[in-house]
């Protein structure tokens, strides 16, 4: 499956397993499944939901910065792949 890189990881919260990630490219919406890459770091996730500055969104586009709840945990310079 094809992969596009869509930005990357700023911040990792521990205990409410929070990626907080930078897009730098492309979009981002619920039910989109992510490949998260780094040098200890390699998982799949789907997006269940998003917020931006605490607020529930739906979608996002880049330059937005916006936390995603994943089942590992990943490290700040991780890059964020979005899966077609």
């Amino acid at each position: 499956m094809p992969e596009m890189k869509i930005g990357e990881v700023f911040k990792f919260f521990a205990k409410p397993m929070v990626a907080a990630i930078r897009l730098t490219a492309g979009t981002l919406a619920k039910g989109d499944r992510l490949h998260l890459v780094g040098f200890t770091t390699d998982f799949q996730t789907v997006v269940e939901s998003m917020q931006e500055e605490h607020a529930v969104i739906e979608s996002a586009g880049r330059g937005q910065l916006v936390g995603i709840q994943v089942p590992e945990r990943c490290r700040p310079g991780d890059e964020v792949y979005k899966i077609d």
